[in-house]
C-alpha cells in the first residue's frame, strides 16, 4: 500500500498538552477503526505549528477523507516514493 506524507497547519501544536495530544490520538484511532484496514496511521512528528503525518492507503482522497471526518486539516499530501536513513551511505 502507498505510503504519504501528511502537512497540517495547526498554530500552537507543539504546546499541546500530553492530555490534548491523546484525546486527538483517540480521535483519529476512532476514525481509522470506522475507515477499515485501507488507511493505517504509522507515526506523526509535532512541530511548532504544524504536524506531520505518515500514513499508508490506497490514495490521496483516502487521507483527506480521514481528515474530513476527524476533523482535521489536510493541507498538503505528499506520496512517499522512498526512504533513506544513514544505512542507505553503506550501499
Amino acid at each position: 500500500m502507498p505510503k504519504f506524507l501528511i502537512e497540517r497547519n495547526i498554530p500552537g501544536a507543539g504546546n499541546l498538552t500530553p492530555e490534548q495530544l491523546t484525546a486527538i490520538s483517540q480521535t483519529s484511532c476512532g476514525v481509522l477503526n470506522a475507515m477499515g484496514p485501507q488507511i493505517q496511521w504509522i507515526e506523526s512528528y509535532v512541530t511548532q505549528d504544524k504536524v506531520f503525518c505518515v500514513y499508508r492507503a490506497p490514495d490521496e482522497a483516502t487521507i483527506r477523507e480521514h481528515g474530513a471526518k476527524g476533523g482535521f486539516p489536510v493541507d498538503a499530501v505528499y506520496p512517499i516514493k522512498t526512504t533513506i536513513d544513514p544505512g542507505t551511505a553503506e550501499a
